[in-house]
């Protein structure tokens, strides 16, 4: 799928890759069969490059774990065909597990919203109140990184990472420092930062690859599924005198991966409005029962709490990036 320069790669359009070879005059070794299929895929993705983590699961699929022994190994063409297979459908899973999404910066998503005064004032309104934890209605200079960083691919600032011309940019704007700045004055010195970015993505456009996780709740459903799993983590958190609400509040902070849950330390405001809610019923719960809970309880509050957190996941799918 693609939108105004950004393309999502999920794996299906793999699923109909043509895994016919080129005619081979004799058989044809594992590390050329690796080639070509790498070279098949990347045609098939527009050109991409495989992120290193899923050409790696690939090769371990393909070559059983033995990638040395596979690599000196000659296969005829009936063989490799079939290898080609099984390398092209473990990329397509894992990119179905989790897409790949490729965005194109050239500066006109900045340019959109810096032509748009009343898109920008909010924008700046919005950086400013989520970086004002203490509501002090002041932020330091150096806040400004912050919230490029929060603004992110999807509002058209590469990280700093891939961009080191934007060290400069800040600097040359006076962005550094413990300097405190009201709201208006943030906006003041946002507004050329953002241009100079947004100049300089349109003379040089970069591309930035991300792995996308979509927390959707399928995975916390399976679990849930799985009562001795759910147990396993369980055990491994019980500590003494910690109340349900706290023991579960911990399970899903400390286990979130293996749950399906997505970080609480996203910066995404849906799942801080996820964990605010159970939280809440975690508290009430707990009020309503004064007493220690046997154990065949507090599993069923267990599973109550996080079945809950599947259907807002399943609702409200999070969605959360990471730089390659």
């Amino acid at each position: 799928m693609s939108n105004a320069g950004v393309t999502i790669f999920d794996g299906a359009v793999l699923r109909s890759i043509d895994l016919n070879l080129p005619e081979l005059e004799r058989g044809v070794t594992g590390a050329q069969l690796l080639e070509i299929s790498e070279s098949k895929v990347s045609e098939s993705l527009s050109g991409l490059s495989l992120p290193p983590h899923i050409k790696d699961a690939a090769i371990s699929r393909v070559s059983a774990g033995d990638d040395v022994s596979f690599r000196i190994t000659e296969f005829n063409r009936e063989q490799a065909s079939e290898k080609l297979g099984v390398f092209v459908s473990a990329v397509a899973d894992a990119l179905t597990d989790t897409p790949v999404v490729v965005s194109i910066l050239d500066g006109s998503t900045l340019k959109l919203i810096l032509e748009d005064e009343d898109d920008f004032a909010m924008l700046a309104e919005n950086l400013f109140t989520d970086l004002d934890e203490e509501d002090k209605g002041k932020l330091p200079k150096r806040q400004i990184r912050k919230a490029l960083s929060l603004m992110g691919a999807e509002m058209g600032v590469p990280p700093l990472s891939g961009f080191p011309i934007l060290d400069n940019i800040i600097k040359k704007n006076d962005a550094d420092g413990d300097e405190e700045l009201g709201q208006a004055q943030f906006a003041e010195l946002l507004q050329p930062i953002l241009q100079e970015i947004a100049d300089v993505l349109h003379e040089k456009p970069i591309t930035i690859v991300q792995n996308v996780e979509i927390f959707n709740g399928s995975k916390l459903r399976k679990i849930l599924a799985d009562e001795k799993t759910l147990k396993c983590l369980v055990e491994k958190m019980v500590k003494d005198n910690q109340g349900r609400a706290d023991l579960i509040k911990n399970l899903m902070i400390e286990n979130g991966k293996e749950l399906g849950l997505p970080p609480l330390s996203s910066e995404n405001e849906s799942v801080a409005l996820l964990y605010e809610t159970i939280q809440s019923q975690l508290t009430k719960r707990d009020k309503e029962t004064s007493e220690a809970s046997a154990e065949e309880e507090f599993m069923d509050a267990l599973k109550d709490i996080l079945g809950r957190f599947a259907e807002l996941l399943e609702s409200t799918p999070v969605y959360s990036a990471t730089t390659l």
